[in-house]
């Protein structure tokens, strides 16, 4: 049987081309093939879900969320168990049958529209040879750029809707788009710029879903408020949360009270600590460690358990994979797994594994940063930001954020930051903000130098910021003194730059690499029209935006 594999849907990407052995994520051929294998799946039901809709037919809320569940899944290091990809087919082909049968009798259904998977995986790998990215040879590369380029938009979208439906709040337009951008990938008839429109459209739609999450967020856990955060080890039993996921911090935190466990957050779950209502529990102590690609040094042998509630995982080392447990939708082969069960999750499992081990055994010198400058805090500040950019106190804004990585190169975003006039402000949000935001910036006017406005799913906060900014100031975004200086590394990064295109935002910086999957002529396009920039020095960077 076959044993390669074709993928480039993330930056670090084998060679700047795509991984064809191996994934550089470590995801295995097997686990590739078989999510090629449901995508194509998903695209079929998009099809057929987006006739029903045509029709007036109501799509069933479990299919709606059941898209979202699984193309996140397929987002780089989410899940690397071949085992679920098994399973998500087989009732791929389930919610395939149920569409097919509620859009009726359809005469111009494209080719592979109507396909089902084998029910087994020997038989899904032996198909999966013909189904991959570069399956059609003969297929325009701009096409194909264009096409990949709407299906990383829609899994990253899909990371944003999964996390709404987790606390109930769902959209029938973003619903209805998953649908309507699936389906266009099996359009022949489609053109380059039918493509890129949609790639638009899909920037549009996505800030409506980031909308939809922020609302979710701030009714569950309140709005966020500026809060020192420790990052240093407290003495005692404890849980590192990592993630995204604040419901399963929330559910966490209530099934530790009393028991003398402390909880830390990790990675992309730092911004949690300025909510409210987690912020509340005395024994959420602090954050443990950096970015995501540090992890396998800094649980190397922990004395503590971890949950890892999204992406961002990589393969467990043997020195902490029995303490190293997933839920939802991640998954790595032979790794503990949280299941739900009544729309609850138990984790006495995770609870034991951290009393048993005993935590760390001291208490060490405590270090704070700062986190929680949602778009309501930062604008609670708005008249006198204002006034002090009027009066040239403070020079211009810089967003420097976005997905951290182990690529070289990386660096560049922590010299940039630093070299900074201290006369500007940076805002700064996602794991990117790992390179810098343990350094002093001080303060301008009274206000932090450096205002973390929270998780890549927060970028909602970053554009409301921006858009009452150029309200104050009557002006177009695009006339502020803002900058954004992005790294992207994963999907989600995908979808959001395609909002801020959708948003008509214009000279961003973008690194450390450009995206494999971009052709040099869809390339051009952006850079014609939106004036996309890859990024350079940091030296030279700030000479060209600051003059």
């Amino acid at each position: 049987m076959e044993n390669d594999m074709f993928c480039y849907q993330c930056e670090q990407t084998a060679g700047g081309k795509g991984c064809v052995k191996f994934g550089v994520c470590e995801k295995s051929p097997e686990v590739s093939n078989l999510q090629d294998l449901l995508i194509h799946q998903l695209k079929g039901i998009g099809f057929y879900g987006e006739k029903c809709l045509e029709k007036g037919e109501k799509i069933p809320s479990k299919i709606n969320k059941f898209i979202a569940d699984t193309m996140f899944s397929t987002l780089t290091n989410v899940n690397f168990d071949p085992e679920r990809f098994v399973e998500y087919n087989i009732k791929a082909n389930k919610f395939k049958r149920k569409l097919m049968r509620m859009a009726g009798d359809i005469s111009n259904a494209p080719n592979n529209a109507d396909y089902l998977a084998p029910e087994n995986k020997r038989g899904m790998l032996l198909a999966s040879e013909n189904i991959g990215i570069m399956a059609n040879e003969d297929l325009d590369m701009d096409i194909r750029s264009l096409r990949e380029l709407l299906i990383y938009g829609l899994k990253g979208m899909a990371a944003y809707a999964h996390h709404s439906y987790v606390l109930n709040k769902f959209d029938d337009k973003v619903n209805g788009f998953f649908y309507k951008g699936l389906s266009a990938t099996l359009n022949d008839s489609l053109t380059v710029d039918d493509l890129f429109n949609l790639n638009m459209k899909l920037g549009e739609v996505n800030l409506r879903c980031m909308e939809m999450l922020n609302k979710a967020h701030t009714d569950a856990y309140g709005h966020p408020t500026p809060t020192e955060v420790s990052i240093t080890k407290k003495k005692g039993p404890f849980i590192i949360v990592s993630g995204h996921d604040l419901k399963d911090l929330h559910e966490l935190l209530k099934q530790t009270e009393g028991k003398g466990i402390n909880i830390y957050t990790h990675g992309e779950m730092l911004p949690a600590h300025g909510y409210p209502e987690l912020n509340k529990f005395d024994h959420l102590v602090g954050n443990f460690g950096g970015a995501w690609q540090d992890q396998q040094k800094e649980f190397d042998n922990i004395p503590g358990a971890i949950l890892m509630t999204t992406n961002c995982l990589m393969k467990p080392r043997e020195s902490y994979s029995d303490r190293l447990f997933t839920t939802s939708i991640v998954g790595f082969p032979n790794t503990p797994y949280i299941s739900e069960e009544n729309e609850k999750k138990d984790f006495s499992e995770v609870i034991n594994k951290a009393l048993e081990l005993g935590g760390f055994p001291d208490d060490e010198k405590d270090k704070k940063i700062t986190v929680g400058f949602g778009h309501k805090a930062v604008l609670s500040h708005a008249e006198k930001i204002v006034d002090s950019v009027k009066k040239g106190n403070i020079k211009h804004f810089f967003v420097i954020g976005g997905c951290d990585g182990a690529r070289s190169g990386r660096n560049y975003y922590t010299e940039f930051a630093e070299k900074t006039p201290k006369d500007t402000i940076i805002l700064t949000l996602a794991c990117g903000k790992y390179r810098f935001n343990k350094l002093k910036f001080g303060t301008v006017e009274g206000l932090p130098r450096l205002l973390d406005v929270g998780q890549c799913n927060d970028t909602y906060n970053a554009i409301v910021i921006a858009k009452a900014l150029s309200e104050a100031f009557d002006c177009d975004i695009n006339e502020l003194p803002l900058s954004l200086v992005l790294s992207w590394y994963e999907q989600k990064a995908v979808a959001i730059l395609l909002t801020l295109l959708h948003l008509d935002i214009k000279n961003i910086y973008l690194g450390p690499t450009l995206p494999a999957f971009v052709t040099p002529n869809i390339l051009q396009v952006l850079t014609d029209k939106f004036k996309l920039t890859p990024i350079s020095t940091a030296d030279k960077d700030l000479e060209a935006i600051l003059g």
